[in-house]
């Protein structure tokens, strides 16, 4: 993503209402401003009490689907897409409240939380942004599936699937991320489920919310959207926007490269805490303004600590 050196917020808050993606219930989500250093929280309103659930790794409790956060019995499923959203956008402090157990799914896409942000608008704050380069590669693996990050500039990914489907099969990407190209490229793409799948879950309770209207749906040899594609490579270019918002986990915007094969949330949030747990390989840094502008060309930073 595009580097700056001030944390930003949005100008005011903003809303939509959709349905969660496995309950089918309504659900309201807001996205408010909030203070240098908050960071991005999630806020559960529906109780008795709001319950505030910082998104960040040691939070996550749950991967099989989605990626939810929980804290003290409550959770907040599917918050990947806002996520995504958020960091791809350039958004270090948020408040996202929800009055209910997970996001609204929307269009299946980050597209509409960006329209949201845009509508918000930006706001500078008078603090410094903090960043966490790569120093050393870290990485993940299970069986055939990987996920790395490796020391680099800038933010880029690298990803590869393969479902094993004639429709989904050996989709690669090679990406360097900034914002326009994030909202370009990236925010549109939509999650996608093989129809016996679908079925499935929807018989033990689960995707009820599922619909050609928020999901690429797949049969054994078509597409039943009746739209079609948004992009000829919708498939791989989705699973960089989940990865995109699992690694907004790490707490702040990465420098480094993620290189990803058959990698998926869980396999995410593996490497979002070896990442966290190895100090000697990262460290957190700022942007250095003042030797920016001695040499704009690559931007000079700044140590500020070893660990998270």
């Amino acid at each position: 993503m595009t580097e700056h050196a001030s944390q930003r917020t949005l100008r005011e808050s903003v809303g939509c209402i959709g349905v969660g993606l496995h309950t089918g219930a309504r659900v309201a989500l807001t996205l408010r401003p909030a203070a240098p250093g908050t960071g991005l929280v999630f806020v559960r309103t529906d109780g008795p009490h709001p319950v505030e659930i910082p998104a960040r790794g040691e939070f996550v409790i749950d991967a099989a689907l989605a990626t939810t956060l929980g804290r003290g019995g409550v959770k907040i499923a599917t918050v990947e897409h806002v996520l995504a959203a958020l960091a791809g956008l350039g958004v270090d402090n948020c408040r996202v409240e929800v009055d209910g157990p997970e996001v609204p799914i929307m269009d299946g896409s980050a597209e509409p939380f960006v329209r949201l942000v845009h509508a918000a608008g930006l706001r500078e704050q008078a603090a410094p942004r903090r960043y966490l380069a790569i120093r050393r590669p870290v990485t993940v693996t299970d069986g055939d599936k990987s996920a790395a990050l490796l020391p680099a500039a800038r933010f880029g990914v690298t990803y590869t699937i393969d479902f094993q489907h004639p429709l989904i099969s050996d989709q690669s990407a090679a990406l360097e991320l900034d914002e326009p190209r994030f909202v370009r490229e990236l925010a549109s793409a939509r999650t996608f489920g093989f129809k016996r799948d679908v079925e499935r879950l929807q018989r033990h309770g689960l995707a009820l919310g599922g619909s050609l209207e928020n999901a690429i749906v797949v049969d054994d040899f078509s597409i039943l959207n009746p739209e079609g594609l948004r992009f000829p490579d919708e498939f791989v270019r989705h699973k960089i926007l989940d990865a995109i918002g699992d690694l907004a986990l790490i707490g702040m915007p990465v420098l480094g490269r993620l290189v990803a094969v058959k990698s998926g949330h869980a396999l995410n949030h593996e490497l979002v805490r070896a990442v966290l747990a190895e100090a000697a390989a990262s460290e957190i840094v700022e942007h250095d303004v003042r030797a920016a502008l001695r040499e704009p060309a690559p931007p000079a930073w700044r140590p500020v600590a070893r660990a998270v």
